[in-house]
C-alpha cells in the first residue's frame, strides 16, 4: 500500500477529534519556544550577571528561570494529555472498524487464515499503529518545532555559522532514507512471526489438556522457541538497521561542533554569545537525534497499517440479497447443488436436489466425507453453491438479506461455542432484551433447571471461557436453551446429543422433539437410533444422495443404510 494512501487513511481517523491534536500541536510549539529564550537568558546572563554590577536585579534569574520552566511544564503536560485523548479514541476506533470486519468475514477467511494472526492484527498491529502516530505527531512534530526555533534563533545569531552546524541535517536525511526499504522489509516479517507466536500460545492454552495427556510440552515448547528465536532475530535486525543512524548523526555533529567553536573563537563573540550558540547547538543534538530514531517506529507502523487496513477492507460475506422476509414456514429446496471447496479436487456436493417442505425433519446419515456438515453449511449460507441454487419459501437464497435469512435459523452443534458471560447472556445470545418468562421456559425445556438452581447466582453466574464451569452435557443443554429461546422455523442438529449421557440425552431428546414439532429441522447424527422417527432419513455419499425415504422403507431397501444400522447395532452389542 502507498505511503500517502496509508497517511491520508490515519488523518481520517484523526480528523473527528482534530479540535484536540491542534491543542496538543500549540502546546508543543509553546514548549518548543522555551528552548531559545533559555538559551537568551543565559547569554543575558554571563555577559550581565556576572559583571561587577549587573544592569538588572540578581532576583530577576531565579524568576525568569521558573517561568521558564513552569511554560514548559505546562506545555509538557497539555501535549501529553491532548495527545493521549486523541489517540486513545483513534486506538478504539481503528481496533473497532478491524474488529467489526472480523465478524463479518467469510468461513472461508477463517479456514485460510490462523486464529492467532487475526487477534494480533486486531490487538498487537493496531496497537504498533497508534504507536507510530504517537512517534510522528509527539516526536515528529515536537522536534521538527524545536529544531525550527532553535535554527531561527542560530540563524539570528549568527548564519555562516549556522550554516556550518546543519551539515548534519541533510546526512541524517540520507541515513533514514537508507534504511527505510530494510526496516520496512524486516517489520513484515516480523508481524508474520508474531502471529505464528500468538497461534502457538493460543494452540497451547485452549489444548491444555491434550498437551499434558500426550506429554506435548516439549514439543510445544519448541515451537514456541522457534518463533521467539525468529522475532529475535529479526528484533535484532532492526535494532542494528536503526541504531547505526545514531552514532553517524552524532560523530557528524561533534565534528560540526568542534569547527563552530574553533571558528566562534575567531569571530570574537562574547562569553555570552558563544555560551547561548553553543547551548542552542547542543540543544539542537537532542531533536534531530530523535528525529533519526523515529524511523524505526515510523516503519514499524507502516507495515502494521498495511495489514490492519488490509483487514478493514477485506470484503465481508456476499450479500446481494434486497428481500427481507417475516417469519418463514420453513420450506426449504436444493435445485441440482454443486460445491466444492477452494483448493479441493473432488466437490463437496455434486448435483444435489432435495425438496424440505415445511415441518419435516431430514436426517442426514452417512460416513465421514459423504456431504453432511457442508450441506448444512450451505443451509446457513455459510458458503455459496458453485452452481444450482437453494430456495427458502420459493425464494431463492442470493434475493434474501443475510440478516433476515438466518433470522430463520437455529443451530446446536456438537462443537458446542459458549462465551464468558453469565448464562442468562449466552442462552438470550444476540436478543437486545431479554424475555425473562422465555428464558426460564428455555431453561426448563432444556432441562437446566437443576443447573440454574445450582449456580450460586442463578442465570447471573458467569460460566467461563467456553462454558468451562459446567459439565459437557451441561454445555451442550445450554447449546439447546439457546436454540429454544430463539424459537427459528428452521432447526439445525449437528449431534446434538452427542455429549449427554443416557438419562440427560433422554429428556433432552424430549425437550428437541417439543422444540421441532412444527419446524424445518435437518439432523445431522452418527447415531442412528435418534433419527428413527425423522419424516425422512438422506443417506449422503461422495457429495451424492444415494437413499432416501423412512426409517423403515430403508431398512426394507437393504442398501447402505441398513449396512450402516446393522454395523452399528453390530457394534453397539458387542460393546455391550
Amino acid at each position: 500500500m502507498d505511503n500517502r494512501i496509508i497517511v491520508k487513511r490515519l488523518w481520517a481517523l484523526v480528523k473527528p477529534y482534530r479540535t484536540r491534536a491542534f491543542l496538543a500541536l500549540l502546546a508543543m510549539a509553546l514548549t518548543a519556544v522555551t528552548n531559545p529564550l533559555l538559551a537568551k537568558a543565559l547569554e543575558l546572563l554571563m555577559d550581565e550577571g556576572f559583571r561587577g554590577k549587573p544592569g538588572f536585579s540578581l532576583w530577576w534569574i531565579p524568576g525568569v528561570l521558573v517561568m521558564l520552566f513552569v511554560v514548559r511544564g505546562v506545555g509538557t503536560f497539555a501535549t501529553a494529555y491532548y495527545n493521549s485523548w486523541v489517540l486513545s479514541r483513534v486506538t478504539n476506533d481503528l481496533r473497532a472498524q478491524a474488529f467489526d470486519r472480523v465478524l463479518r468475514l467469510p468461513v472461508a477467511r477463517f479456514q485460510e487464515e490462523s486464529t492467532g494472526k487475526i487477534i494480533n492484527t486486531v490487538v498487537g498491529d493496531v496497537r504498533q499503529v497508534v504507536d507510530m502516530i504517537n512517534s510522528v505527531f509527539l516526536s515528529f512534530v515536537r522536534d521538527v518545532l524545536v529544531v525550527v526555533g532553535l535554527l531561527g534563533s542560530l540563524l539570528w545569531m549568527n548564519w555562516w555559522l549556522t550554516l556550518i552546524a546543519i551539515v548534519v541535517v541533510p546526512l541524517t536525511a540520507v541515513i533514514v532514507r537508507t534504511t527505510s526499504k530494510r526496516l520496512r522489509h524486516l517489520n513484515r516479517e516480523n508481524q508474520r512471526v508474531t502471529a505464528e507466536m500468538t497461534q502457538v500460545v493460543e494452540e497451547a492454552v485452549r489444548g491444555h489438556q491434550v498437551v499434558r495427556v500426550f506429554s506435548g510440552e516439549a514439543h510445544e515448547n519448541h515451537r514456541f522457541w522457534q518463533r521467539s528465536e525468529a522475532m529475535r532475530g529479526f528484533w535484532q535486525r532492526m535494532t542494528v538497521a536503526f541504531a547505526a543512524t545514531t552514532p553517524v548523526t552524532q560523530i557528524a555533529t561533534s565534528l560540526a561542533l568542534s569547527l563552530v567553536v574553533v571558528l566562534a573563537l575567531q569571530a570574537g563573540m562574547t562569553t555570552g554569545e558563544f555560551t547561548r550558540f553553543v547551548t542552542l547547538m547542543l540543544m539542537l543534538l537532542t531533536p534531530l537525534k530523535a528525529l533519526a530514531e523515529v524511523n524505526g517506529p515510523m516503519q514499524r507502523g507502516i507495515a502494521a497499517a498495511e495489514t490492519v487496513f488490509e483487514l478493514v477492507d477485506a470484503p465481508g460475506e456476499h450479500d446481494p440479497g434486497t428481500r427481507t422476509l417475516g417469519r418463514a414456514q420453513g420450506h426449504v429446496r436444493f435445485e441440482n447443488v454443486k460445491f466444492r471447496y477452494p483448493g479441493a479436487l473432488a466437490p463437496a456436493l455434486d448435483g444435489v436436489t432435495l425438496d424440505v417442505k415445511a415441518g419435516q425433519t431430514i436426517a442426514l446419515v452417512g460416513m465421514s466425507g459423504g456431504g453432511k456438515s457442508t450441506f448444512v453449511n450451505l443451509v446457513t449460507r455459510f458458503y455459496e453453491p458453485e452452481s444450482g441454487r437453494i430456495l427458502l419459501d420459493g425464494v431463492p437464497y442470493q434475493d434474501i438479506r443475510m440478516a433476515s435469512l438466518r433470522a430463520q435459523l437455529a443451530l446446536v452443534s456438537q462443537n458446542v461455542v459458549l462465551f464468558d458471560d453469565t448464562l442468562r447472556a449466552n442462552i438470550a445470545y444476540g436478543a437486545e432484551r431479554v424475555d425473562e418468562a422465555r428464558l426460564m421456559a428455555a431453561v426448563r425445556a432444556a432441562h437446566l433447571s437443576d443447573v440454574v438452581e445450582r449456580l450460586p447466582e442463578g442465570v447471573d453466574t458467569r460460566i467461563g471461557e467456553n462454558g468451562m464451569r459446567l459439565s459437557g452435557g451441561q454445555r451442550q443443554r445450554v447449546a439447546i436453551a439457546r436454540a429454544i429461546y430463539k424459537d427459528a422455523p428452521i432447526l439445525i442438529l449437528d449431534e446434538a446429543t452427542s455429549a449427554l449421557d443416557n438419562e440427560s440425552e433422554r429428556a433432552v431428546q424430549a425437550a428437541l422433539d417439543t422444540l421441532m414439532a412444527g419446524r424445518t429441522t435437518f439432523v445431522i447424527a452418527h447415531r442412528l437410533s435418534t433419527i428413527e422417527g425423522a419424516d425422512r432419513i438422506v443417506v449422503m455419499e461422495l457429495g451424492r444422495i444415494v437413499e432416501q425415504g423412512t426409517h423403515d422403507e430403508l431398512l426394507a431397501l437393504g442398501g447402505s443404510y441398513a449396512n450402516l444400522y446393522r454395523l452399528q447395532f453390530a457394534t453397539l452389542a458387542e460393546e455391550s
